[in-house]
């Protein structure tokens, strides 16, 4: 079932991903990075029971292996994270969306995901970096 996008999908998931790098910009580092590594890792499961059977479990275990990877490298996070945009898009386009109450959730799901790739193939830096920045200037 194809679920219409309206603007607003993309709005909140574009907002959402922002509030999640704003917030993860707080941890240090290395936990920053050891804990989107497992993150990721639990999204690799989110669609389980998504109805491609055990491909399902495959995309899991394929998945888990990038963000063990990631526990080094973020740019295996920023994979294991493209490899969920695609994930969401099929769901999407299959009519099985990661939450079924919300028809669009795995649409807006691939935007934040998206996102993150990009900020996670980057090195995942503090997006409060520049408020330090500025903080410190003034003092």
């Amino acid at each position: 079932m194809w679920e219409e996008i309206v603007v607003l999908d993309v709005v909140g998931a574009v907002a959402v991903s922002l509030l999640f790098i704003v917030g993860l910009s707080a941890l240090p580092e290395p936990a920053r990075q050891r804990y989107n590594a497992v993150f990721v890792a639990g999204a690799g499961a989110a669609y389980l029971n998504g109805g491609f059977g055990m491909v399902e479990l495959a995309f899991a275990l394929v998945v888990s292996v990038w963000a063990y990877l990631g526990l080094r490298s973020y740019k295996a996070i920023a994979v294991a994270w493209a490899l969920h945009v695609v994930w969401d898009v099929l769901h999407h386009l299959y009519g099985q969306p990661i939450l079924q109450e919300l028809p669009t959730s795995s649409f807006g799901c691939a935007v934040c995901d998206a996102i993150w790739a990009v900020w996670f193939w980057f090195g995942a830096p503090s997006a409060l970096l520049p408020l330090e920045k500025l903080t410190r200037a003034r003092n």
